[in-house]
């Protein structure tokens, strides 16, 4: 079996751990979802976002490099969960627009990260995955989790945009976009398998339109 690395992006709520999980039992791929490592920056943070956004960010950047370089000594084929790259071009970016991360910081932090990535090799292909902000508030509405309740609508908003812009710049991998609107991979096999059916075609070298 080649040895593919898949990674799925998207924004809070998308449904990206949820793939994940769906297709790696589906066709016997090694799923790998986001890393729990505590950051010790965290509280600091949330106390003060413009003085320790620097010091927060880098942590995760460090993670998530850790992360992607062990993935690729790894012989059987990857599913990811979200991207190194997303950490950069969207989170720590939506800091930055925020005006949580200084000009002088934002420069920094992301010099580092393009030096850094460019040394690993990137994934054979992103799947990003699309979903309107009500479609997103309905999802994390329905999964529960308390700390997801204050996410305001304009933030998921903001980062659309930037998944968007990073989406249709990113030139490391190909990228397969995934409108999931009016998808439902849980309840209906048949989703699943059109979106499966695009990725293959993708990783073969077939011609392939985004799914709406």
């Amino acid at each position: 079996m080649p040895t593919y690395f898949v990674t799925i992006a998207g924004n809070i709520g998308v449904g990206k751990s949820t793939l994940v999980s769906l297709l790696s039992t589906k066709l016997g791929w090694e799923p790998v979802m986001e890393a729990v490592t505590e950051n010790p920056y965290l509280a600091d943070f949330y106390a003060d976002m413009n003085r320790w956004s620097f010091h927060s960010q880098v942590f995760f950047l460090v993670r998530r490099l850790q992360q992607h370089h062990d993935l690729l000594q790894r012989p059987s084929p990857i599913l990811q969960d979200r991207s190194v790259y997303e950490d950069a071009e969207i989170f720590a970016r939506n800091l930055y627009h925020q005006g949580h991360l200084s000009e002088r910081d934002w420069q920094s932090y992301f010099e580092l990260y393009q030096t850094l990535t460019r040394m690993l090799r990137p994934p054979d292909l992103v799947i990003y995955l699309r979903a309107s902000v009500p479609t997103l508030r309905r999802r994390i509405t329905g999964r529960g989790r308390e700390y997801e309740r204050n996410i305001a609508d304009s933030y998921l908003l903001d980062l659309n945009r930037l998944y968007d812009e990073w989406a249709a710049s990113f030139t490391l991998s190909p990228v397969l976009t995934v409108d999931t609107d009016n998808l439902d991979y849980v309840q209906y096999d048949e989703h699943l398998e059109q979106i499966w059916q695009r990725i293959s075609d993708r990783l073969h070298g077939r011609d392939y339109l985004a799914l709406q």
